[in-house]
């Protein structure tokens, strides 16, 4: 006995072996092992320039971390308040500068993940909270150091950063 099948049955048994086979080229690692196989993309890893120290553990939490982006020379940095990360609205933006001294750094709130406010807590600064996109708060380092900050109502979500100052 001949069995017959069907334009839909040849096709949906088509597609179920193509889809295995299609799955199967998806099981690889994606690049979080931190290895390079030469087909990297720049968004696999921090640009060539940027540090990444780990600050004891200061960024364990922050999804948006992708090393320390060099600033020196600049008159004046800004930082997004409201950056996306750690699950939406909640990140600085870079999370991490270095700049010389001298810098004014000014955080400029995005509007995004509701109230934030930036705070250093040696007491070298603080703004006040608020969720007011295009709201700036600003801070000039006349000291060399490592200053590091929150983001007071998020900063269990991982809303930190740090000032490296030279």
């Amino acid at each position: 006995m001949t069995q017959r099948f069907s334009r839909r049955s040849f096709l949906h048994a088509t597609a179920a072996t193509s889809g295995i086979a299609l799955l199967a080229g998806c099981s690889g690692s994606s690049g979080g092992d931190g290895g390079s196989d030469g087909d990297s993309e720049a968004t696999d890893s921090p640009a060539p320039d940027r540090e990444m120290p780990a600050f004891d553990g200061w960024f364990e939490r922050t999804g948006n971390y992708d090393g320390v982006h060099d600033m020196t020379g600049e008159d004046e940095v800004t930082i997004s308040v409201g950056a996306e990360g750690n699950g939406g609205g909640f990140a600085f933006g870079p999370a991490a500068v270095k700049v010389s001294t001298g810098t004014t750094v000014v955080w400029e709130w995005t509007g995004n993940g509701g109230t934030h406010n930036v705070l250093h807590r040696e007491g070298e600064f603080e703004s006040e909270l608020t969720a007011s996109e295009g709201f700036t708060f600003e801070h000039t380092f006349d000291a060399t150091g490592e200053y590091r900050y929150v983001c007071v109502p998020h900063e269990t979500l991982g809303m930190v950063g740090i000032v490296l100052v030279e």
